[in-house]
């Protein structure tokens, strides 16, 4: 069975959105070795990441509504080996660093593979990657596919391999087969327009008035960042004796952790965001995924999840059976200029003042914690959206992001924030993250 190298709606809409605010989202992998890692077999590493499922990249059409396509890559980037040794204590700065290496899911390279030694022995490993080329499921099983030294079976084509004429008459085919979809995305756009006038959106608008903003809150920011690590045993219990799941008491800490910094609705409460996955066996897409929302009353989260554990239970079954009118508009996008994309972007990202997100990747190959040959003694993942700058935050009352799962025993917890007329630095969310942590009477490891 051949396979198309047609991009998913989703994937073409992320590109879409990407180029109008200038960069994609992306996601940044850590692993912490107490110990100086194997130089030898993080280059093996790196060889089989650039002969495995990340090793493409996108060719546009040459139509200007047309359906952009994967082809083979022009080339990754080399491995970075910083020569001079850091403090520890300068980790969280040079992962900053790492997130401003400049991508191209386009042109290339598209990811990029680093390692920082410190100044006590130990190291760390940071790969930075282009959310246009996977999601966070995705990464981890290419992650762990390049550590047991698995390469991509798919063979993309070459870019150009089409010829112009070719590409022509296949993407104006692509186009007419798209209509069906495209009038569903009308749809599905006035049903969401509609409940939006009708008060019945996904979030509420910010309490207070936005201030008078310079030109330079047009400029992009960088998002304050933490990680915290709790061992799964104790996660995993204290999820049961509160009645829920690992999953529900995420929901939970996300929506305490938003109460925490007054990102709630006029009831009190708070729409948790949380990613569905649908990748299967062989699955080419790059962001196979859907979402659910979930209402959480924040102020009940940390001493009974039973009714976050039923919310979650019947909008996943809600979801299975009625068709998500979000994922439909995406067959929109290619369609609507770039200045519209650019100013919609807030909007797709969840920017509203009572919603925060919370995708939580499950348990993760053990492999994928690997990247040397040996388990580093801490693995996470860290989601960082692209084109956030001071203005749109206060339009949409803030930015809060937690991404987690399980590895080696541990279940890691990464937020991406932004507070508005609040401190915003590393050590401030590491605060209140702790805190948070501690509603439930859990304690933490940060990175």
């Amino acid at each position: 069975m051949k396979t198309s190298n047609v991009l998913d709606v989703i994937d073409q809409a992320m590109f879409d959105v990407a180029r109008a605010v200038g960069g994609a989202s992306q996601l940044q992998c850590i692993w912490v070795y107490n110990r100086p890692v194997d130089v030898d077999g993080l280059r093996r590493f790196h060889d089989h990441l650039r002969r495995g499922r990340l090793s493409r990249r996108i060719e546009q059409s040459p139509l200007p509504f047309g359906r952009h396509r994967w082809v083979a890559p022009a080339g990754s980037s080399d491995i970075e080996i910083v020569e001079s040794a850091r403090p520890r204590e300068e980790f969280d700065a040079w992962l900053t660093e790492q997130c401003k290496t400049p991508l191209d899911c386009e042109g290339g390279p598209g990811w990029h593979l680093a390692v920082l030694p410190f100044t006590d022995g130990g190291a760390g490993v940071s790969l930075v990657i282009s959310h246009c080329l996977t999601d966070g499921v995705g990464l981890c099983e290419a992650l762990a596919d390049a550590a047991l030294g698995r390469d991509d079976p798919i063979s993309w084509p070459a870019a150009g391999s089409r010829g112009r004429w070719k590409a022509l008459w296949e993407d104006t085919w692509q186009t007419v087969r798209d209509i069906p979809a495209v009038g569903r995305g009308v749809v599905a756009a006035a049903r969401l327009a509609r409940r939006s006038r009708g008060g019945t959106g996904a979030g509420t608008p910010p309490t207070t008035p936005p201030p008078a903003l310079s030109a330079s809150a047009d400029e992009s920011i960088t998002l304050p960042w933490a990680t915290i690590f709790v061992d799964t045993d104790e996660w995993e219990a204290r999820a049961q004796a509160l009645g829920g799941t690992s999953n529900s008491l995420l929901v939970g800490l996300a929506a305490r952790l938003a109460q925490r910094a007054e990102r709630i609705g006029e009831d009190g409460s708070v729409l948790v965001v949380l990613p569905v996955n649908e990748r299967g066996a062989g699955d080419t897409r790059a962001n196979a995924v859907s979402s659910v929302r979930v209402t959480v009353d924040p102020a009940r989260a940390a001493s009974d999840l039973r009714e976050i554990r039923t919310a979650i239970k019947q909008a996943l079954i809600r979801h299975r059976r009625v068709p998500d009118e979000e994922r439909a508009v995406n067959a929109l996008v290619p369609l609507l200029p770039r200045r519209l994309l650019g100013g919609a972007s807030g909007a797709m990202a969840g920017f509203t003042s009572n919603v925060v997100g919370g995708s939580n990747l499950g348990v993760v190959n053990p492999a994928a914690s690997r990247p040397d040959g040996s388990d580093a003694d801490q693995f996470a993942v860290l989601n960082i959206p692209s084109g956030v700058t001071k203005a749109k935050t206060y339009r949409g009352g803030g930015l809060q992001l937690l991404l987690s799962g399980t590895a080696n025993g541990q279940f890691f917890v990464s937020v991406a924030s932004y507070l508005l007329d609040r401190p915003n630095s590393n050590d401030s969310l590491r605060q209140d993250l702790s805190s948070t942590l501690n509603d439930f009477s859990l304690t933490g490891t940060h990175l």
